[in-house]
């Protein structure tokens, strides 16, 4: 299982840990840009640049909606990629269409036959435990009303993401309160999953709670 999990996508602290992930050249490679998380958002700029990035990188991609997908289509379509990409926006939003396309069964299954999974922000938390660290901010984006904030659990904690000096207390705190184990990454990390290896990459020290280790 090959997972990148990121705060903001490929930045330049974290690129050649997953260009050395994915194994072979970006001009050779096809990714599954799957913006849904955004839909909320009215004013979708970063969806471009992290296209533009991509681009740049020398990726050929396709953007596709897991709303208007289920499990069988999804399971075809990403037979044709590489790389799936879901992007950052509502976790929330996004672990309901999640759910609701079957794309947990349909990841795995491209996951079991060697592709990459690149996961921004909403995209990153979704893959952990539980993606109840979306409201510690005091923030509802709950706006679906999901009832159940469990994630789809291809790695064994939960994934914090935007960690800098403004919020680490808060995570420090609410790690003591639930006992998750988590794995807390600034703008400039990843945490990168190679089968067996489960590393965080990128510029900075380690953070984690209620982990002894990755």
């Amino acid at each position: 299982m090959k997972l990148f999990l990121t705060s903001i996508g490929l930045s330049p602290e974290t690129t050649k840990y997953f260009l050395k992930l994915l194994n072979k050249k970006p001009s050779e490679s096809k990714v599954c840009f799957i913006p849904t998380a955004a839909d909320l958002k009215e004013n979708k700029w970063f969806l471009d640049v992290d296209k533009k990035r991509l681009n740049e990188l020398g990726f050929n991609v396709t953007e596709l909606d897991i709303k208007k997908e289920d499990e069988q289509s999804l399971t075809d379509k990403f037979k044709e990629f590489d790389v799936i990409f879901v992007e950052g926006g509502n976790t929330f939003y996004l672990l309901k269409y999640m759910r609701d396309s079957g794309f947990k069964k349909a990841i795995k299954t491209f996951l079991d036959r060697g592709g990459v999974y690149l996961g921004l922000s909403a995209g990153s938390i979704t893959m952990g435990q539980n993606i109840e660290p979306s409201v510690w901010k005091g923030i509802n984006y709950n706006i679906v009303d999901l009832k159940d904030f469990t994630g789809l659990n291809f790695v064994p904690f939960v994934i914090c993401v935007h960690i800098n000096e403004s919020n680490i207390e808060l995570i420090k705190q609410k790690a003591k309160e639930t006992g998750y184990p988590i794995v807390a990454l600034t703008d400039k990390q990843a945490l990168l999953v190679d089968g067996e290896k489960v590393e965080i990459v990128g510029e900075g020290n380690e953070i984690t709670f209620n982990i002894n280790h990755l």
